[in-house]
């Protein structure tokens, strides 16, 4: 028996509710824990609809946010990797691709191209809705570090040069506003002085 479009959708979105138990580096600005994926996903979601007149290009809002709810789906399969801890990249894009065809390939062919599409799109970052949601996945994490006295980058060793090769191409292309604003909160927080331990 072929599964009807509803039962393809509902095992969909079981299926996504993993997604909750991806924890991710970065913590909660409170500090109080780790965020996961999910939660992440949801936030840069409300940046999309707060900041959209920050981006670069004229952008479709509603794409946007349908790219930043879908693109960390695949680490369901493939896991997080923070770009801080450079051992764990190897193989990555592979396996978040795998991870794009079974996840979406849960959904009803026309739902599945259409998630796929708009995953390869978001990775790709060359149209102004993607260029504007990469953006915003690497601002939010600065604007998390930042808010948190260095958070990850405490943590994990990290130099403003490593913060700034990662983040300013992506974000600045998606929003000169917005890497302004992330130049500054680095700069901010690397020309304070080491508080002792």
């Amino acid at each position: 028996m072929i599964p009807s479009d509803l039962e393809r959708q509902l095992a969909f979105l079981k299926e996504i509710d993993r997604l909750k138990s991806v924890v991710r580096l970065s913590p909660l600005i409170d500090r109080s824990r780790r965020e996961n994926s999910a939660e992440h996903s949801w936030h840069l979601a409300m940046y999309a609809l707060v900041l959209a007149r920050h981006a670069a290009g004229a952008v479709d809002v509603l794409r946007v946010v349908k790219m930043l709810l879908i693109h960390d789906i695949v680490e369901i399969d493939a896991g997080d990797v923070p770009f801080h801890v450079p051992e764990t990249h190897a193989g990555q894009s592979e396996r978040e691709r795998l991870a794009a065809e079974r996840l979406f390939g849960l959904l009803p062919d026309a739902q599945a191209a259409e998630f796929r599409e708009l995953w390869f799109e978001f990775e790709a970052a060359e149209s102004d809705d993607a260029k504007f949601a990469k953006a915003l996945d690497r601002f939010q994490p600065m604007l998390h570090n930042a808010a948190t006295d260095g958070g990850t980058w405490v943590e994990c060793g990290v130099t403003l040069e490593q913060v700034e090769a990662r983040c300013r191409p992506p974000i600045e292309r998606g929003s000169p506003v917005l890497w302004e604003a992330a130049a500054r909160m680095a700069e901010d927080h690397y020309r304070r002085p080491a508080q002792p331990d």
